[in-house]
Protein backbone atom coordinates (compact mmCIF):
# COMPACT_ATOMS: atom_id res chain seq x y z
CA UNK A 1 0.00 0.00 0.00
CA UNK A 2 1.18 3.46 -0.67
CA UNK A 3 1.88 6.21 1.60
CA UNK A 4 2.99 9.28 -0.06
CA UNK A 5 6.51 8.20 -1.49
CA UNK A 6 6.87 5.65 1.32
CA UNK A 7 5.20 2.08 1.22
CA UNK A 8 3.70 -0.09 3.58
CA UNK A 9 4.36 -3.48 4.53
CA UNK A 10 2.41 -5.51 6.73
CA UNK A 11 4.44 -8.23 7.83
CA UNK A 12 3.97 -12.24 8.42
CA UNK A 13 4.47 -13.08 11.89
CA UNK A 14 7.53 -15.28 11.74
CA UNK A 15 9.29 -11.47 11.26
CA UNK A 16 7.88 -9.48 14.01
CA UNK A 17 10.63 -10.24 16.53
CA UNK A 18 13.36 -9.79 13.60
CA UNK A 19 11.71 -6.13 13.15
CA UNK A 20 11.55 -5.39 17.13
CA UNK A 21 15.22 -6.31 17.60
CA UNK A 22 16.00 -3.63 14.53
CA UNK A 23 17.63 -0.40 15.92
CA UNK A 24 17.22 0.74 12.26
CA UNK A 25 13.21 0.91 13.39
CA UNK A 26 11.97 3.60 14.98
CA UNK A 27 8.57 3.82 16.30
CA UNK A 28 5.41 6.15 14.87
CA UNK A 29 6.04 8.22 11.84
CA UNK A 30 4.20 11.22 13.26
CA UNK A 31 5.06 10.37 17.31
CA UNK A 32 7.88 12.45 17.52
CA UNK A 33 6.55 14.94 16.76
CA UNK A 34 3.69 14.67 18.92
CA UNK A 35 5.39 12.76 21.95
CA UNK A 36 8.65 15.40 22.57
CA UNK A 37 12.39 15.49 21.99
CA UNK A 38 12.95 13.50 25.54
CA UNK A 39 11.34 10.61 24.46
CA UNK A 40 12.30 6.56 25.57
CA UNK A 41 11.11 5.23 22.46
CA UNK A 42 13.07 7.27 19.73
CA UNK A 43 16.51 6.35 21.80
CA UNK A 44 18.86 3.85 20.48
CA UNK A 45 22.41 2.89 21.18
CA UNK A 46 24.01 3.51 24.31
CA UNK A 47 21.57 6.88 24.84
CA UNK A 48 18.70 4.23 25.24
CA UNK A 49 20.98 1.93 27.25
CA UNK A 50 22.34 4.78 29.57
CA UNK A 51 18.30 5.75 29.90
CA UNK A 52 17.19 1.93 30.99
CA UNK A 53 19.89 1.80 32.87
CA UNK A 54 18.64 4.53 34.85
CA UNK A 55 15.50 3.35 35.26
CA UNK A 56 16.07 0.09 36.75
CA UNK A 57 16.10 1.25 40.51
CA UNK A 58 11.94 1.64 39.42
CA UNK A 59 11.24 -1.86 39.27
CA UNK A 60 13.17 -3.56 41.96
CA UNK A 61 11.47 -5.75 44.54
CA UNK A 62 10.94 -2.71 47.18
CA UNK A 63 9.92 -0.06 44.91
CA UNK A 64 7.19 -2.91 43.15
CA UNK A 65 5.88 -3.34 46.84
CA UNK A 66 5.31 0.23 47.30
CA UNK A 67 3.78 0.70 44.42
CA UNK A 68 1.49 -2.20 44.95
CA UNK A 69 0.28 -0.90 48.58
CA UNK A 70 -0.84 2.78 46.40
CA UNK A 71 -2.33 0.80 43.06
CA UNK A 72 -4.90 -1.07 45.67
CA UNK A 73 -5.87 1.63 47.73
CA UNK A 74 -7.01 3.63 44.27
CA UNK A 75 -8.01 0.22 42.82
CA UNK A 76 -10.15 -0.11 46.46
CA UNK A 77 -11.66 3.36 46.23
CA UNK A 78 -12.78 3.08 42.11
CA UNK A 79 -14.56 0.15 42.78
CA UNK A 80 -16.78 1.45 45.80
CA UNK A 81 -17.60 4.50 43.76
CA UNK A 82 -19.04 2.14 41.10
CA UNK A 83 -20.95 0.31 42.88
CA UNK A 84 -22.35 3.47 44.48
CA UNK A 85 -23.25 4.68 41.18
CA UNK A 86 -25.11 1.50 39.62
CA UNK A 87 -27.76 2.17 42.84
CA UNK A 88 -27.20 -0.82 44.11
CA UNK A 89 -26.72 -3.18 40.87
CA UNK A 90 -30.33 -1.60 39.58
CA UNK A 91 -28.32 0.45 36.77
CA UNK A 92 -25.88 -1.19 34.25
CA UNK A 93 -22.70 1.19 33.65
CA UNK A 94 -20.23 1.36 30.97
CA UNK A 95 -16.70 0.77 32.91
CA UNK A 96 -15.10 2.43 30.14
CA UNK A 97 -14.22 5.93 30.89
CA UNK A 98 -14.71 4.66 34.61
CA UNK A 99 -11.19 2.72 34.22
CA UNK A 100 -9.71 4.96 32.43
CA UNK A 101 -9.90 7.65 35.39
CA UNK A 102 -8.79 4.77 37.43
CA UNK A 103 -5.63 4.16 35.54
CA UNK A 104 -4.86 7.66 35.26
CA UNK A 105 -5.23 8.25 39.18
CA UNK A 106 -2.78 5.05 39.37
CA UNK A 107 -0.63 6.53 37.26
CA UNK A 108 -0.52 10.05 38.66
CA UNK A 109 -0.64 8.58 42.80
CA UNK A 110 2.19 5.63 41.64
CA UNK A 111 4.85 7.72 39.17
CA UNK A 112 4.55 11.58 41.20
CA UNK A 113 2.53 10.59 44.33
CA UNK A 114 2.57 13.98 46.81
CA UNK A 115 4.07 16.47 44.22
CA UNK A 116 0.28 16.91 42.13
CA UNK A 117 -2.45 18.93 44.13
CA UNK A 118 -5.61 18.62 43.33
CA UNK A 119 -5.89 21.33 40.76
CA UNK A 120 -3.12 20.01 38.84
CA UNK A 121 -4.37 16.72 38.92
CA UNK A 122 -7.57 18.18 37.22
CA UNK A 123 -5.50 19.67 34.58
CA UNK A 124 -3.55 16.63 34.14
CA UNK A 125 -6.67 15.09 32.95
CA UNK A 126 -7.97 17.68 31.15
CA UNK A 127 -4.39 17.54 29.07
CA UNK A 128 -4.06 13.99 28.94
CA UNK A 129 -7.79 14.05 27.41
CA UNK A 130 -6.44 16.43 24.90
CA UNK A 131 -3.36 14.07 24.03
CA UNK A 132 -5.55 11.11 23.94
CA UNK A 133 -7.94 12.87 20.83
CA UNK A 134 -4.72 14.05 19.19
CA UNK A 135 -2.98 10.84 19.06
CA UNK A 136 -5.83 9.32 16.65
CA UNK A 137 -6.42 12.71 14.38
CA UNK A 138 -4.73 13.57 11.01
CA UNK A 139 -1.18 14.95 12.49
CA UNK A 140 -2.63 18.70 11.51
CA UNK A 141 -0.03 21.09 13.83
CA UNK A 142 -2.36 23.98 13.73
CA UNK A 143 -4.76 25.42 16.59
CA UNK A 144 -8.13 24.28 16.36
CA UNK A 145 -7.09 21.01 14.95
CA UNK A 146 -6.79 17.59 17.74
CA UNK A 147 -3.21 16.89 16.67
CA UNK A 148 -1.71 20.59 17.36
CA UNK A 149 -3.92 20.83 20.31
CA UNK A 150 -2.06 17.52 21.67
CA UNK A 151 1.36 18.07 21.08
CA UNK A 152 0.84 21.50 23.45
CA UNK A 153 -1.24 19.11 25.35
CA UNK A 154 2.12 17.03 25.89
CA UNK A 155 3.86 20.26 26.38
CA UNK A 156 2.27 20.79 29.34
CA UNK A 157 2.17 17.95 30.72
CA UNK A 158 5.97 17.03 30.96
CA UNK A 159 6.13 20.45 31.76
CA UNK A 160 4.10 19.45 34.97
CA UNK A 161 6.15 16.17 35.16
CA UNK A 162 9.64 18.34 35.36
CA UNK A 163 8.17 20.12 38.13
CA UNK A 164 7.54 16.83 40.35
CA UNK A 165 10.95 15.34 39.47
CA UNK A 166 12.55 18.87 40.83
CA UNK A 167 10.54 18.53 44.02
CA UNK A 168 11.60 14.78 44.30
CA UNK A 169 15.36 16.02 44.20
CA UNK A 170 15.05 18.07 46.73
CA UNK A 171 13.23 15.56 49.05
CA UNK A 172 15.56 12.34 48.20
CA UNK A 173 19.08 15.25 48.22
CA UNK A 174 17.39 15.65 51.95
CA UNK A 175 17.31 11.72 52.23
CA UNK A 176 13.91 11.07 53.13
CA UNK A 177 12.11 7.92 51.93
CA UNK A 178 10.49 6.64 48.74
CA UNK A 179 7.03 7.03 48.13
CA UNK A 180 6.47 6.99 44.50
CA UNK A 181 7.87 6.31 41.53
CA UNK A 182 10.01 9.20 40.63
CA UNK A 183 11.55 8.91 44.48
CA UNK A 184 13.24 5.88 43.59
CA UNK A 185 14.66 7.33 40.58
CA UNK A 186 15.85 10.60 41.86
CA UNK A 187 17.37 8.85 45.12
CA UNK A 188 19.32 6.97 42.45
CA UNK A 189 20.46 9.59 40.49
CA UNK A 190 21.45 11.19 43.98
CA UNK A 191 24.32 9.10 44.34
CA UNK A 192 25.42 9.69 41.43
CA UNK A 193 28.77 11.97 40.97
CA UNK A 194 28.50 14.21 38.66
CA UNK A 195 24.49 13.03 37.66
CA UNK A 196 23.86 10.70 34.46
CA UNK A 197 23.30 11.77 30.99
CA UNK A 198 19.47 12.49 30.15
CA UNK A 199 18.72 13.30 33.87
CA UNK A 200 17.44 17.18 33.82
CA UNK A 201 13.99 17.73 34.87
CA UNK A 202 12.96 18.67 31.49
CA UNK A 203 14.49 14.85 30.06
CA UNK A 204 12.59 13.61 33.26
CA UNK A 205 9.41 14.98 32.63
CA UNK A 206 9.24 13.80 29.44
CA UNK A 207 10.35 10.22 30.17
CA UNK A 208 7.75 10.26 32.95
CA UNK A 209 5.26 10.81 30.07
CA UNK A 210 6.49 8.21 27.87
CA UNK A 211 4.94 5.75 31.18
CA UNK A 212 2.15 7.69 31.66
CA UNK A 213 1.38 6.72 28.28
CA UNK A 214 2.43 3.68 27.97
CA UNK A 215 0.62 2.35 31.44
CA UNK A 216 -2.43 4.37 30.56
CA UNK A 217 -4.07 3.30 27.78
CA UNK A 218 -2.47 -0.22 27.42
CA UNK A 219 -3.60 -0.77 31.15
CA UNK A 220 -7.13 0.55 30.36
CA UNK A 221 -7.62 -2.09 27.44
CA UNK A 222 -6.61 -4.91 30.22
CA UNK A 223 -8.59 -4.21 32.81
CA UNK A 224 -11.89 -3.83 30.24
CA UNK A 225 -11.09 -7.09 28.87
CA UNK A 226 -10.27 -9.25 32.20
CA UNK A 227 -13.97 -8.13 33.04
CA UNK A 228 -15.58 -9.31 29.74
CA UNK A 229 -13.57 -12.54 29.65
CA UNK A 230 -14.11 -13.27 33.12
CA UNK A 231 -17.90 -12.42 33.07
CA UNK A 232 -18.06 -14.83 29.96
CA UNK A 233 -15.45 -17.75 31.71
CA UNK A 234 -17.59 -18.64 35.18
CA UNK A 235 -15.29 -21.52 35.65
CA UNK A 236 -12.05 -19.37 35.26
CA UNK A 237 -13.94 -16.52 37.62
CA UNK A 238 -14.93 -19.61 39.70
CA UNK A 239 -10.97 -20.26 40.26
CA UNK A 240 -9.52 -16.60 40.71
CA UNK A 241 -11.92 -16.38 43.56
CA UNK A 242 -11.64 -19.40 45.02
CA UNK A 243 -7.35 -18.78 45.20
CA UNK A 244 -7.80 -15.39 46.37
CA UNK A 245 -9.97 -16.09 49.16
CA UNK A 246 -7.67 -18.89 50.55
CA UNK A 247 -4.88 -16.19 49.89
CA UNK A 248 -6.41 -12.57 51.23
CA UNK A 249 -9.78 -11.59 52.94
CA UNK A 250 -11.19 -8.35 52.04
CA UNK A 251 -12.93 -8.66 56.16
CA UNK A 252 -9.23 -8.23 57.56
CA UNK A 253 -8.79 -4.83 56.21
CA UNK A 254 -5.19 -5.31 55.26
CA UNK A 255 -3.81 -4.39 51.57
CA UNK A 256 -2.49 -7.79 49.84
CA UNK A 257 1.39 -8.42 50.22
CA UNK A 258 3.63 -9.17 48.37
CA UNK A 259 4.45 -12.55 49.13
CA UNK A 260 0.00 -13.03 48.91
CA UNK A 261 0.47 -11.59 45.38
CA UNK A 262 2.98 -14.24 44.71
CA UNK A 263 1.10 -17.01 45.20
CA UNK A 264 -1.36 -15.68 43.50
CA UNK A 265 -0.36 -17.89 40.41
CA UNK A 266 -3.57 -18.86 38.64
CA UNK A 267 -4.95 -15.17 38.94
CA UNK A 268 -1.40 -14.35 37.26
CA UNK A 269 -2.11 -16.82 34.22
CA UNK A 270 -5.47 -15.05 34.03
CA UNK A 271 -3.51 -11.94 33.60
CA UNK A 272 -0.92 -12.73 30.89
CA UNK A 273 -3.76 -14.72 28.96
CA UNK A 274 -6.10 -11.43 29.08
CA UNK A 275 -2.70 -9.99 27.64
CA UNK A 276 -2.35 -12.94 25.10
CA UNK A 277 -5.97 -13.09 23.94
CA UNK A 278 -6.39 -8.92 23.40
CA UNK A 279 -3.09 -7.00 23.64
CA UNK A 280 -4.35 -3.46 24.02
CA UNK A 281 -1.95 -2.32 20.87
CA UNK A 282 -2.84 -4.39 17.93
CA UNK A 283 -0.54 -3.27 15.66
CA UNK A 284 2.78 -0.98 16.25
CA UNK A 285 3.82 1.13 13.48
CA UNK A 286 7.86 1.42 12.79
CA UNK A 287 8.99 3.31 10.31
CA UNK A 288 12.74 2.01 8.51
CA UNK A 289 15.30 4.82 9.27
CA UNK A 290 17.69 3.27 6.82
CA UNK A 291 17.10 0.54 4.09
CA UNK A 292 17.25 -2.37 6.60
CA UNK A 293 18.10 -6.41 5.37
CA UNK A 294 15.05 -8.36 6.18
CA UNK A 295 16.03 -11.60 4.65
CA UNK A 296 18.82 -12.47 2.69
CA UNK A 297 16.62 -11.85 -0.46
CA UNK A 298 14.84 -8.49 0.66
CA UNK A 299 15.64 -5.47 2.13
CA UNK A 300 12.62 -2.82 3.12
CA UNK A 301 13.61 0.34 1.65
CA UNK A 302 14.24 2.96 3.94
CA UNK A 303 10.96 4.87 4.94
CA UNK A 304 8.90 2.17 4.35
CA UNK A 305 5.99 2.02 6.82
CA UNK A 306 6.14 -1.51 8.70
CA UNK A 307 3.06 -2.74 10.52
CA UNK A 308 4.17 -5.78 13.06
CA UNK A 309 0.59 -7.18 14.32
CA UNK A 310 0.83 -8.32 17.95
CA UNK A 311 -2.56 -9.44 17.60
CA UNK A 312 -2.11 -12.06 14.66
CA UNK A 313 1.29 -13.05 16.41
CA UNK A 314 -0.60 -14.08 19.58
CA UNK A 315 -2.68 -16.56 17.75
CA UNK A 316 0.10 -18.09 16.22
CA UNK A 317 2.01 -20.75 18.07
CA UNK A 318 0.39 -21.73 20.82
CA UNK A 319 -2.14 -24.69 21.98
CA UNK A 320 -5.44 -23.94 20.62
CA UNK A 321 -4.79 -20.28 20.58
CA UNK A 322 -8.11 -19.34 19.74
CA UNK A 323 -9.59 -20.26 23.48
CA UNK A 324 -8.98 -18.19 26.17
CA UNK A 325 -7.32 -20.79 28.48
CA UNK A 326 -5.14 -19.03 31.26
CA UNK A 327 -3.50 -23.13 32.11
CA UNK A 328 -0.95 -22.22 29.02
CA UNK A 329 0.22 -19.88 31.53
CA UNK A 330 0.93 -22.59 34.39
CA UNK A 331 3.98 -23.84 35.71
CA UNK A 332 3.65 -27.26 33.78
CA UNK A 333 2.95 -26.00 30.52
CA UNK A 334 4.71 -22.48 30.58
CA UNK A 335 3.68 -21.56 26.86
CA UNK A 336 4.94 -17.78 27.27
CA UNK A 337 8.09 -19.68 27.47
CA UNK A 338 7.62 -22.28 24.64
CA UNK A 339 6.43 -19.82 22.41
CA UNK A 340 7.69 -16.71 23.20
CA UNK A 341 8.30 -15.07 20.14
CA UNK A 342 4.66 -15.19 19.70
CA UNK A 343 4.29 -13.40 23.44
CA UNK A 344 4.81 -9.37 21.73
CA UNK A 345 2.21 -7.67 23.88
CA UNK A 346 5.35 -6.28 25.63
CA UNK A 347 7.31 -5.57 22.99
CA UNK A 348 10.46 -7.72 21.91
CA UNK A 349 14.50 -6.77 21.99
CA UNK A 350 16.21 -3.80 23.71
CA UNK A 351 12.75 -1.23 23.84
CA UNK A 352 11.01 -4.31 25.27
CA UNK A 353 8.50 -2.82 28.27
CA UNK A 354 10.92 -1.72 31.20
CA UNK A 355 7.24 -1.68 32.84
CA UNK A 356 5.56 -5.08 32.50
CA UNK A 357 6.23 -6.32 36.18
CA UNK A 358 4.53 -3.42 36.91
CA UNK A 359 1.70 -2.99 34.94
CA UNK A 360 1.09 -7.36 35.39
CA UNK A 361 1.27 -6.22 38.69
CA UNK A 362 -1.54 -4.06 38.37
CA UNK A 363 -3.87 -6.35 36.05
CA UNK A 364 -3.58 -8.91 38.45
CA UNK A 365 -4.68 -6.59 41.65
CA UNK A 366 -7.10 -5.57 40.06
CA UNK A 367 -8.62 -8.55 39.05
CA UNK A 368 -8.22 -10.41 42.28
CA UNK A 369 -9.41 -6.99 44.29
CA UNK A 370 -12.59 -6.95 41.43
CA UNK A 371 -13.68 -10.08 41.53
CA UNK A 372 -13.40 -10.44 45.35
CA UNK A 373 -15.40 -7.52 45.99
CA UNK A 374 -18.08 -7.62 43.30
CA UNK A 375 -20.53 -9.51 41.59
CA UNK A 376 -21.06 -8.49 38.08
CA UNK A 377 -23.30 -9.19 35.38
CA UNK A 378 -22.92 -8.13 31.41
CA UNK A 379 -25.62 -6.06 29.93
CA UNK A 380 -25.25 -7.78 26.71
CA UNK A 381 -26.19 -6.53 23.14
CA UNK A 382 -25.60 -7.15 19.47
CA UNK A 383 -21.95 -7.18 18.83
CA UNK A 384 -21.14 -5.79 22.33
CA UNK A 385 -17.69 -8.04 22.69
CA UNK A 386 -16.77 -6.65 19.03
CA UNK A 387 -13.20 -4.96 18.87
CA UNK A 388 -13.29 -1.31 19.07
CA UNK A 389 -10.21 1.72 18.97
CA UNK A 390 -9.75 3.88 21.01
CA UNK A 391 -7.08 3.90 20.70
CA UNK A 392 -6.07 0.98 22.50
CA UNK A 393 -8.73 -2.25 21.90
CA UNK A 394 -11.86 -2.21 24.17
CA UNK A 395 -15.24 -3.90 23.33
CA UNK A 396 -17.85 -2.23 21.81
CA UNK A 397 -20.21 -1.22 24.54
CA UNK A 398 -17.54 -0.30 26.33
CA UNK A 399 -18.05 -3.59 29.24
CA UNK A 400 -21.31 -2.34 30.05
CA UNK A 401 -22.44 -4.21 33.64
CA UNK A 402 -24.38 -4.97 36.40
CA UNK A 403 -22.41 -4.33 39.80
CA UNK A 404 -23.30 -5.11 43.40
CA UNK A 405 -21.39 -5.75 46.63
CA UNK A 406 -20.65 -9.49 47.44
CA UNK A 407 -18.94 -9.06 50.81
CA UNK A 408 -20.44 -7.45 53.95
CA UNK A 409 -18.62 -4.30 53.62
CA UNK A 410 -15.22 -3.02 52.17
CA UNK A 411 -11.84 -3.24 53.18
CA UNK A 412 -11.73 0.30 55.63
CA UNK A 413 -8.23 1.67 53.56
CA UNK A 414 -7.97 4.82 51.89
CA UNK A 415 -4.88 7.00 50.64
CA UNK A 416 -5.52 9.53 52.99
Amino acid sequence: MSFGSAAGLILPSSWYCVVWMSASLIGHPFGKKLFGDHNLIYMFGEDHKSVRRQLAPNFTPKALSTYSALQQLVILRHLRLWEESTSGGSRPVSLRHLVRELNLETSQTVFVGPYLDKEAKKRFRTDYNLFNLGSMALPIDFPGFAFGEARRAVMRLAETLAICARKSKARMAAGEVPTCLIDFWMQAIATENPPPSHSGDEEIGGLLFDFLFAAQDASTSSLLWAVTLLESEPEVLNRVREEVAKIWSPESNALITVDQLADMKYTRSVAREVVRYRPPATMVPHIAATDFPLTESYTIPKGTIVFPSVFDSSFQGFTEPDRFDPDRFSETRQEDQVFKRNFLAFGWGPHQCVGQRYALNHLVLFIAMFSSLLDFKRLRSDGCDEIVYCPTISPKDGCTVFLSRRVAKYPNLSLN
